[in-house]
């Protein structure tokens, strides 16, 4: 079935949904340039929205508003539904789209014209191509078919007057999860009709692409952009399963995506963090973006740090406890632009007096030393000390003089410290980087070094939370941020507490008015207690405040990290490759994790039935004396217990 354009009448069935009913400016975006090309727009909303949102939907058309149930595949039916086959059948084309995409990188026109000259019953943008294995377990091929994508499908005259097409929706069970939304329906739909001799199409036609990715929308969307003039992209670009990525690519496909979009296309990029910063896990945007900023650490623009240390109002709060200290202090202090604002705070008259005479000569804009309580540490010394000043900033520095005395030898400290102040205040020529980083990213809201993963700090890195979750969240909530936290995710945070940030960007932290009484007294350091919460929280009210938080490194520290990162992978990997388990990371994870728990399994069946020997073969109370000699045997050494070790 051909169309004609001029005369062509089109409904297009617009799914939305968003977990706060808020419509985002992409949407009214897209639907701006979709409406030029279609009769009528109506949208069906899962879930309440508020008043505001559905205004702007309501500029196109009517708005349907249905209970949260069924994913957009029973959005669909009951759109279908309200509007009757009767009616449907008056339009040329049905189109089902959803804001899973984003767009149009080009005018949907150009995807109409191409499609009215196609011979076909029903069309898409984009295909998923043929999956061998049914991962969701609704298939009845065993197999994933090619497929439509269901973001699109633009069903004709042909297909929708038919009872296949009335059918295939009349009887449509009850979607309960994102797996029976795409096994029941999406991966289906396309080859169903088709086997009933009904003709499709995609507008992105990249059959020589099936090779290269089974999913080129995700996996090479620039190249379908670019290639292909692909119009749309896909929201989830930006906080898909990492592991899915990088058992398909490298990791650069969002990098790359985001990159063409911004320098090569008019489409707005502020778009994209409008609604992923509101939405979704910070840590997955940061590893899908690569937000990793690796900054040099000797070549700066000078002319450029003046014109923008003029243009921005640039501080550094930095805490200084340890006198003996005040020198190294310094040398990181002076890192700073002469046309900042030095703020450092202690808590002594005497160390007050040593820091004045310390930093005389220091060349800054202003310097004033701050007498504070010894509460909250350093962490005071920031929402406390210069909580009266610190809105006046555009870009900030905070820092502390920094010991780690409880770990022995005392070097794993020292290059814990190191690793901080290297990727804060490495120099004039970085920290100038860092100001033209935060000033050509104005979604940058927190800056901060990598996380520790030396020593006894390599546990960090998936525990990244400890035993901090729940302080952490109670603090969330006291704040009122909507942003998701969960155990699960670990938080984007400067441990160490050492960062750059944008003092707008950490608003709703300074509006708390705190006080010296609000922070525990000494001892204060152990986890799970609030200043490791406040650690924690930094990045999440960046993020509640529209801005994203990123990694920063000086480009000779990025060479320690990558050699050590590399170093750890390659022995972990040495011991899979040792055993004949040569696999994509992902699955030997899995491996291990399995192994681990088998190991536990056995050892607790071990344990079950030797119980359960010695109760059917002794009585209660030469099983409690067994017991009780076992488990005390159990807290000696093989020296204490008198046994024979051999080697």
């Amino acid at each position: 079935m051909l169309i004609n354009s001029e005369n062509a009448k089109r409904l297009a069935i617009f799914f939305f949904y968003d977990k706060s009913g808020i419509v985002d400016r992409y949407v009214p975006y897209l639907l701006d340039d979709l409406k030029k090309n279609v009769t009528e727009i109506c949208t069906v909303c899962n879930g309440g929205i508020p008043e505001k949102s559905k205004e702007v939907l309501e500029q196109y058309g009517e708005v349907f508003i249905r209970e949260n149930k069924g994913f957009d595949v029973w959005a669909y039916k009951e759109a279908m539904a309200h509007y009757g086959w009767d009616r449907l059948q008056i339009y040329d084309e049905v189109i089902l789209l959803n804001n899973t995409i984003m767009g149009p990188v080009y005018p949907f026109q150009e995807t109409f014209e191409k499609m009215d000259h196609m011979d076909v019953d029903f069309w898409g943008l984009t295909e998923y191509f043929q999956f061998a294995g049914d991962p969701f377990g609704y298939s009845p091929y065993g197999y994933l078919p090619d497929h439509i994508q269901s973001h699109w499908i633009a069903c004709r005259k042909s297909l929708v007057s038919s009872k296949a097409f009335q059918e295939y929706w009349e009887q449509m069970p009850m979607i309960e999860d994102y797996a029976q939304a795409v096994g029941k329906h999406e991966s289906l739909f396309t080859k169903r009709f088709a086997d009933l001799g009904y003709k499709w199409a995609v507008s992105v036609e990249c059959e020589n692409l099936r090779e290269y990715s089974g999913y080129p929308l995700m996996m090479c969307p620039k190249r379908l952009l670019k290639e292909y003039r692909c119009p749309i992209f896909k929201k989830r670009s930006f906080f898909h399963m990492e592991s899915d990525y990088l058992r398909n690519t490298m990791g650069e496909q969002t990098t790359e995506l985001y990159n063409f979009l911004q320098y090569e296309t008019d489409y707005d990029v502020d778009f994209i963090w409008e609604t992923i910063l509101r939405s979704y896990p910070q840590y997955d945007i940061v590893k899908n973006m690569n937000l990793t900023y690796i900054l040099s650490k000797e070549q700066y623009d000078k002319e450029l740090l003046e014109k923008q240390t003029k243009e921005n109002r640039v501080a550094l709060v930095m805490h200084l406890y340890f006198p003996d200290l005040l020198e190294e202090s310094y040398r990181y202090v002076s890192a700073m632009p002469k046309e900042a604002d030095i703020y450092l705070t202690t808590d002594t008259e005497e160390k007050k007096a040593a820091i004045e005479r310390a930093f005389a000569k220091l060349p800054c804009h202003k310097l004033e030393v701050r007498l504070i309580q010894n509460r909250g540490r350093d962490v005071s010394s920031l929402l406390v000390g210069v909580q009266d000043v610190i809105m006046q900033y555009d870009i900030v520095c905070f820092a502390h003089d920094k010991k780690t005395a409880q770990i022995t030898p005392g070097t794993v400290g020292a290059s814990f410290a190191y690793k901080c102040f290297e990727n804060t205040l490495a120099g004039r020529a970085f920290t100038a980087n860092v100001i033209d980083t935060f000033v050509k990213n104005p979604r940058l809201g927190i800056l901060s070094p990598p996380e520790p993963n030396h020593s006894v700090f390599f546990t960090t890195l998936g525990n990244e939370w400890g035993p901090n979750y729940d302080v952490t969240k109670e603090l969330a909530d006291r704040l009122g941020l909507t942003v998701p936290i969960s155990r699960d995710v670990p938080p984007v945070a400067p441990y160490g507490t050492m960062f750059w940030f944008r003092p707008r960007a950490m608003k709703p932290l300074f509006e708390m008015d705190w006080k010296y009484e609000d922070f525990p007294e000494e001892p204060n350091g152990i986890d799970g207690t609030f200043l490791h919460a406040v650690e924690r929280i930094y990045p999440y009210v960046v993020q509640e405040s529209g801005y994203y938080p990123a990694i920063g490194m000086n480009d000779k520290f990025a060479s320690i990290e990558y050699t050590n990162l590399h170093y750890y992978v390659r022995e972990y990997n040495k011991v899979f490759v040792e055993n004949e388990m040569i696999a994509c990371p992902d699955q030997l994870t899995d491996i291990l994790r399995q192994a681990l728990e088998m190991k536990g399994f056995f050892s607790t069946f071990l344990k079950y039935r030797v119980k359960m020997v010695l109760r059917r073969h002794v009585s209660e109370d030469t099983y409690k004396k067994l017991k009780k000699k076992w488990q005390k045997f159990r807290g000696k050494t093989p020296e204490e217990t008198g046994v024979k070790v051999e080697g």
